[in-house]
């Protein structure tokens, strides 16, 4: 391909497909990548299940750990993967995840969003290959993601979001990757301590969100700190807030939402997992 006049070509000839499902992802710490735990499992779960119903053509995701000013969408063609974390295993640093990009999707997303940019300045950070890692652990299929402005209002992804819908119906799977509890102040020092009992608050405002994702309800998603208390320390920046609205605003009237996993880790993370489809 010599210009994005055929990539725009390519992309638009793919060909409609069954709707695909759409994931929500709580990723947790870095060392979920090496660990075989329920969590895990799950993702294997779910990918083998997404295999089997349709293999996707491509994955975009949404991550919480690529927080840009405008929107910009990852046209590499062979993004590295990124070890944006500090303080494990050399194990962990030597992982790599190889799989393609996907710049002919890529460029169908920035004719769908004219807001946005292309970027190769971003690869696969670990929002996004912690998780492929143990959801399509071949890494044969194309990866691309879309960054997060975080100079917008929150109702402003929910949004955007919708925008991508049509992806579903062309092969791709759209994964939102963060977390809906995310305090790391609370969270840090239990990080060695698996068992580390959850926050009242915690518990209390991961419920509060299932209920409303169980809704649909994206205004009161988008306006959290209506919720009480447990809003702002659950989530004392949204940028691991956020992937959860770009994964539910994708549901449609006729979509299941199933919470794959359900749990609260090192006192302050939730790790809820949900697929809409």
């Amino acid at each position: 391909m010599n210009s994005l006049q055929d990539l725009h070509k390519t992309a638009s000839g793919f060909q409609q497909t069954a709707k695909m499902p759409v994931l929500f992802v709580g990723h947790g710490s870095p060392m979920n990548a090496l660990a075989d735990n329920p969590f895990t499992q799950t993702l294997h779960q779910l990918g083998q299940d997404i295999r089997n119903l349709q293999p996707p053509r491509a994955v975009l995701v949404v991550s919480a750990h690529w927080l840009t000013r405008g929107t910009f969408v990852a046209v590499n063609e062979r993004p590295e993967t990124i070890h944006d974390f500090g303080g494990f295993p050399q194990e962990l640093f030597d992982m790599q995840y190889p799989a393609p990009g996907a710049p002919d999707v890529a460029q169908e997303v920035l004719a769908a969003l004219p807001d946005a940019h292309p970027s190769d300045e971003w690869g696969l950070d670990h929002g996004t290959w912690t998780v492929l890692h143990h959801i399509f652990p071949e890494a044969d299929i194309p990866v691309f993601q879309l960054s997060i402005n975080y100079y917008k209002p929150l109702a402003y992804h929910a949004e955007l979001s919708k925008q991508l819908q049509f992806l579903r119906r062309r092969g791709v799977l759209i994964l939102g990757s963060g977390n809906i509890v995310h305090n790391l102040r609370q969270s840090m020092p239990n990080f060695m301590q698996n068992d580390a009992s959850p926050h009242a608050w915690a518990v209390e405002f991961d419920e509060w969100a299932k209920a409303k994702i169980n809704q649909r309800d994206l205004h009161a998603l988008a306006h959290y700190q209506q919720a009480g208390a447990s809003g702002p320390l659950s989530v004392p920046t949204p940028d691991h807030y956020i992937p959860m609205l770009y994964s539910l605003a994708l549901a449609e009237a006729d979509d299941d939402i199933r919470h794959a996993f359900e749990e609260v880790s090192f006192g302050g993370m939730s790790m809820r997992t949900f697929v809409v489809g």
